[in-house]
């Protein structure tokens, strides 16, 4: 037993290396292969060997697709070593049509996904018996889908008929047909972009009309990209200044309200300003209408002995003299009577 353990090979448990190639003459299983049945096989036995599934394709463009459906053939049994074989170029284009990487290129793909064990170059377009027997393959892997090519209405069927067939499941929306319509779609956008990176244009099939508008329309997109990188920075230049008035704006308001408040405690009706006023003004009449006496106690103005009074003169002797007015009409009349009888005298 243990010397048919080392003799077939076990699932891989590390992945530090890529799957191995298979051998184009021989299988390097030796154990007994004897022929099992789905519900033998998801119990886990056979225990001295690993169930050997199949699964074939082009996997052209290797994506997310491809990887799910080898998933999900590595996970169909407990012990399963995953057998992936791939079509040759040859093979490709004959029964399909262009592939985008090369054969070697695709190999080197499947190589390095988790889930294969060992990948089989040059895989045929139909399996047959004699391949199966020669592998050592339990099951063969693929989608349910009825596989039309070759001249044959479902490559599988035979394989389903033998019972030898697990499906799996699409993964929708991503294949390498979507793929390639994207690419055929956008096909201006995808060279523009390689001309900036720096293919030429026979690199790219390009003529020399397209290459010209294609460097045309790139220079107009950096343009593009200058002109909406100026406007986002006036955005916010403008933003801020916005900001910076709406502060200085509401910074005015404030003093001007500031402003008036005092101005209208100082000059307003009851402003500090009149009260002041008013006090000024009352001392002001008061102090018109009853002017300071000269002290009692001040000392006379005295005359220079060298300078004699100096004689009145008229006006002065007639002031003097004029009677005081009178306080009453009555005196009023006594005084002009006495000045009349004055006056005969005189005469």
């Amino acid at each position: 037993m243990e010397e048919l353990e080392h003799t077939c090979p076990h699932p891989r448990t590390t992945l530090t290396e890529p799957a191995i190639f298979a051998k184009e003459t021989s299988c390097d299983c030796r154990a007994p292969h004897e022929k099992l049945t789905i519900t033998q096989a998801r119990r886990g036995t056979p225990v001295d060997r690993p169930v050997r599934v199949y699964a074939d394709g082009i996997f052209d463009l290797f994506h997310s697709g491809h990887a799910r459906a080898l998933m999900q053939a590595k996970n169909l049994f407990p012990n399963t070593y995953l057998i992936v074989g791939v079509c040759s170029d040859e093979l490709t284009h004959k029964y399909k049509g262009f592939t985008v990487m090369t054969e070697i290129e695709r190999y080197e793909a499947l190589r390095h996904c988790r889930y294969v064990d060992e990948v089989l170059r040059d895989a045929p377009w139909t399996l047959t018996p004699e391949f199966l027997e020669k592998h050592k393959i339990d099951f063969v892997a693929h989608d349910d889908i009825p596989y039309s090519s070759a001249g044959s209405e479902d490559v599988y069927k035979h394989i389903k008929e033998a019972g030898m067939f697990v499906p799996t499941q699409r993964t929708e929306g991503i294949s390498t047909s979507d793929i390639i319509t994207r690419i055929v779609r956008d096909y201006d956008v995808y060279a523009r972009r390689n001309l900036q990176r720096g293919y030429t244009a026979k690199e790219l099939n390009v003529s020399y009309i397209n290459e010209k508008k294609y460097r045309l329309q790139n220079q107009v997109d950096r343009m593009k990209e200058k002109v909406r990188t100026v406007e986002e920075k006036s955005k916010h230049f403008v933003y801020r200044v916005e900001e910076k008035s709406h502060d200085l704006i509401q910074k005015w308001e404030e003093k001007s309200r500031e402003f008036i408040g005092n101005f209208l405690e100082l000059f307003g009706p009851d402003g500090t300003w009149k009260q002041v006023f008013q006090e000024r003004s009352g001392r002001m009449l008061s102090y018109a209408l009853s002017p300071r006496e000269s002290p009692c106690n001040s000392p006379p103005r005295e005359l220079s002995p060298l300078r004699s009074p100096s004689p009145p003169s008229p006006l002065t002797r007639w002031h003097n003299a004029r009677p005081s007015p009178p306080t009453s009409p009555k005196g009023a009349t006594a005084s002009i009577s006495s000045m009349s009888e004055g006056d005969e005298d005189e005469k």
